[in-house]
């Protein structure tokens, strides 16, 4: 029988240690990361906690489902980027020390925009940007340098700074079937033995060894 790949392993392909399976290496209890999903840096994918997601201070979570692709210097802006802006300054001086730490409270209940959630099967192209409670849906493509501020429809592809839709990968009945299929949380011995109809097949193979069909 085909044997699946291991998703407990931090670098999937040994010879490419720039290549991370993002599971098995975050440790923050605000990330969460389904299986497969993986991180490409040439310089340290490691660190993608403290270098690519940034500002999270909670409680907002970052949720990333299974089989993303996050290219080279994707970042998620989380809400502890916020500064008020109803006055002058927009400058946090209580951060700072000092008397000026008696002030805290100016930066209490600033907007939180709650957790930003990725769906199954995502791309990030290389240096994307995500904003704070952003929702991707299953399927998209964020292209390249791509700075999302809104949420993304299911098998959308978005681009620009800021980002828009470009188009949908599918038809509005072609992306409900596929949302039905849901191959991502199949048995991975079934995706194994499927994987050239996930890959290259269309909708209609995949139905057809759907495990609810085959």
């Amino acid at each position: 029988m085909p044997v699946p790949a291991d998703p407990t392993v931090l670098h999937p392909m040994p010879e490419q240690p720039r290549v991370v399976l993002l599971r098995p290496l975050v440790k923050s209890p605000l990330i969460e990361v389904g299986e497969y999903s993986y991180y490409d840096d040439p310089d340290d994918p490691t660190a993608f906690e403290t270098r690519n997601v940034l500002y999270h201070y909670g409680p907002e979570k970052l949720v990333i489902g299974k089989f993303c692709a996050l290219g080279t210097g994707v970042r998620f802006i989380m809400n502890g980027a916020n500064h008020r802006m109803d006055g002058p300054s927009t400058f946090p001086f209580p951060t700072m020390g000092g008397s000026w730490a008696e002030h805290f409270d100016l930066l209490t209940g600033l907007p939180n925009k709650g957790d930003t959630v990725v769906g199954n099967d995502v791309w990030f192209g290389h240096s994307t940007t995500v904003m704070p409670g952003v929702r991707i849906g299953h399927g998209a493509i964020i292209g390249t340098g791509a700075v999302v501020t809104t949420d993304v429809p299911d098998y959308g592809i978005v681009g620009g700074n800021p980002a828009r839709l470009i188009r949908t990968r599918f038809s509005d009945d072609e992306i409900d079937r596929l949302l039905a299929v849901a191959w991502w949380d199949w048995a991975a011995e079934h995706i194994t033995e499927h994987v050239r109809t996930i890959m290259s097949g269309n909708i209609a193979e995949l139905e057809a060894v759907a495990p609810d069909r085959a």
